[in-house]
């Protein structure tokens, strides 16, 4: 069967416009997705343990009698270890151990400088005390998320990690739990959803409050995660997941269309973009996914995605294609063309870059090494992969001598004096010889 899927031609005089229109995803349901969450973690911070065990019984069908019956016992992570297969469970201590040497550049140290006066001046590195790390269920299960979220607080130093992660219907992925023990989680709950978000941002008898919450969700938690933010930090308010692939002759079609694959068959909403100049690799793509996708086991879901959220770009030449995924700004981006690496110094708005035939975005969302909780709907035009340094706040360091105190007193006087605040001159005034 023919799959349909917008295809859009750089030539066109209206392109850019259609090209806003094709990434335009639905928000009329946003007003309704902001009222229920705000309720529910309105309800959480009045009423605690008992309003998140009333909905995680609700949306999960459980049927805790308090919150005891939801954190997971630390021995239990050790029993997921024995419960996965020997493959697995290497795969998982390689996977953690390579985000883990890769994250450990990432680390950003005190410094300080002193001046001729006297004056010592610097920034001190803080690990925080506490993150709260949000790991998807229903669906799908991720342990890869646990350790894209806990190796790198690890590594900054937090105090303590806690999980939270959704069990619908009681079912408990042995994967997600043993990913949680390689990477040195320290609690779990199982909850989800906005009631396990606004647990962890304002705490409760059971959950203490967090400093950050970090991790992707549904709808529901993107905004509990927006509505919280001020109170504690958050990492980024993740939409659908992305891909985009700059293409040329020298692509494997097969490649490609399983590399759009791995991103639509995350979920309905997920969008896969391929660009290029030559419109019959265009054609070569789609012949090879249309060849592929009935032996994918989720196809009617990559159909779906596709077909909704699917574009194919025809551009004049790959400089062209640079400049239509600069505007896009997309979570992942392939270059599976001939010369990847000089392509690769010219593209400036991604999340991650994954440079040259052999580098699929899937590697990296397993066990390359750098994050893939990236930035998503065009925020990689501001925003960076979560990394160490999110688990890491900086204080500056004013260490004044007397003389320095002088000279500065007399330059902040001139200034403080000029924008009318007296107290100020008169505090600097007071250090000057």
């Amino acid at each position: 069967m023919n799959l349909s899927i917008t295809r859009l031609d750089t030539g066109a005089a209206d392109f850019w416009a259609e090209l806003k229109t094709a990434q335009y995803r639905d928000q009329s349901h946003v007003r309704d997705v902001s009222d229920t969450v705000r309720a529910i973690i309105d309800d959480v911070r009045e009423r605690g343990d008992v309003a998140v065990v009333e909905y995680t019984n609700r949306f999960d069908r459980l049927n805790a009698a308090s919150m005891a019956d939801l954190e997971m016992p630390a021995e239990r992570l050790a029993e997921a270890v024995e419960r996965i297969t020997p493959e697995q469970r290497g795969a998982l201590e390689q996977a953690a151990e390579r985000v883990r040497l890769y994250h450990k550049r990432q680390l950003s140290q005190s410094w300080d400088y002193t001046e001729q006066n006297g004056n010592r001046l610097g920034q001190k590195v803080t690990p925080l005390q506490r993150a709260g790390l949000y790991v998807p269920g229903g669906k799908a299960a991720y342990p890869s998320s646990v350790i894209m979220t806990a190796v790198p607080a690890k590594v900054a130093g937090v105090d303590e990690l806690m999980m939270v992660v959704p069990t619908p219907d009681g079912e408990v992925n042995e994967l997600v739990l043993a990913a949680a023990y390689f990477a040195g989680v320290d609690r779990v709950f199982t909850i989800g959803g906005a009631q396990a978000v606004a647990a962890l941002a304002y705490g409760t008898e059971a959950v203490p409050g967090v400093d950050k919450i970090v991790g992707p969700g549904n709808e529901y938690v993107a905004e509990a995660k927006r509505q919280v933010f001020g109170q504690v930090g958050i990492d980024m308010i993740a939409g659908p997941s992305e891909i985009a692939i700059i293409a040329d002759s020298s692509a494997n079609p097969e490649w490609v269309a399983m590399d759009l694959f791995s991103q639509a068959e995350h979920d309905e909403e997920a969008q896969s973009i391929l660009v290029l100049p030559d419109a019959d690799v265009i054609d070569a793509v789609q012949a090879a996914m249309e060849r592929l996708i009935d032996d994918m086991p989720r196809r009617d879901i990559i159909r779906q995605s596709l077909e909704n959220n699917g574009i194919l770009i025809r551009t004049a030449d790959l400089d062209e294609a640079v400049a239509v995924i600069d505007r896009i700004a997309p979570e992942h981006l392939e270059l599976a063309v001939s010369e990847p690496v000089a392509l690769e110094q010219q593209v400036r708005n991604a999340g991650a870059i994954f440079v040259g035939h052999w580098s699929a975005e899937a590697l990296g969302d397993y066990c390359a090494g750098p994050n893939h909780v990236l930035p998503t709907s065009g925020t990689a035009r501001f925003s960076s992969p979560l990394g160490v340094y999110d688990f890491q706040k900086r204080s500056s360091i004013i260490h004044c001598s007397p003389q320095g105190a002088s000279e500065l007193g007399r330059i902040s006087k001139i200034l403080a004096d000029a924008e009318s605040l007296t107290a100020h001159a008169r505090s600097a005034a007071y250090r000057i010889k």
